[in-house]
């Protein structure tokens, strides 16, 4: 059992180098995309797509990597629980605080250009994402950190706090994806530069997502 541990924190170690490097990645290669490709980004600007740039910039690098980030903390960082408890939390509430504003950019951008809001299956699944996000993170925080259920009650939802996280943060996944390809489709892009750049980063947060899955499921008792 004891080798067993040893080899769990070897593979974690090595999986959230890993994860960290994809992170910094995707965070380079969407800022060349965005810049080098669709004229940058702003809140207000004359050039609309400044302002629905925002949208991908928040949502993959806010909502994406900062609550990947969140989700490996217990297993990333030697810290003290509550320590980690507070850096889960921030992490959490950064990757919402970034998905709202996200959502808000891109209604902005529709209500300025008249296009109609919420009819792309995208779209559902990102709104629908982000409300039980909020969710998710509600209730953690009253039940593991304020006011804090008693300890055989948070035994008992850990589990189950865990799946969920889980399944929203595939949620995550598959909203980045499928906006990585209605842009690509909608912007017909085929082939080029822009193309190979847009289909690696969706590569890149794939294997993102894999990798948090792989460190939060591998079973590593804390010392």
């Amino acid at each position: 059992m004891v080798r067993d541990q040893s080899s769990y924190r070897v593979i974690i170690l090595l999986a959230t180098i890993f994860t960290h490097l994809l992170g910094a990645s995707i965070t380079l290669l969407v800022l060349y995309w965005l810049v080098n490709f669709r004229e940058g980004f702003a809140f207000m600007s004359p050039v609309k797509l400044k302002i629905f740039n925002l949208h991908p910039l928040l949502m993959i690098l806010g909502f994406v990597i900062f609550s990947g980030e969140a989700m490996i903390t217990y297993k990333a960082i030697p810290a003290t629980r509550y320590t980690l408890k507070l850096i889960h939390l921030i992490f959490h509430l950064i990757a919402l605080a970034t998905g709202i504003l996200g959502i808000y950019a891109v209604f902005k951008y529709h209500d300025e250009l008249d296009i109609p809001h919420m009819y792309t299956l995208h779209s559902w699944i990102g709104l629908s994402t982000v409300c039980l996000f909020g969710l998710q993170l509600l209730s953690g925080f009253i039940t593991f950190l304020f006011p804090g259920a008693e300890p055989a009650t948070r035994a008992r939802i850990a589990p189950w706090h865990v799946f969920s996280g889980l399944v929203i943060f595939v949620l995550v996944i598959v909203t980045a994806e499928t906006g990585l390809i209605e842009k690509f489709i909608f912007q017909k892009l085929k082939q080029g530069q822009e193309a190979f750049v847009v289909n690696f980063i969706g590569l890149l947060i794939l294997l993102f997502g894999i990798f948090v899955g792989l460190i939060v499921v591998i079973p590593l008792k804390r010392k």
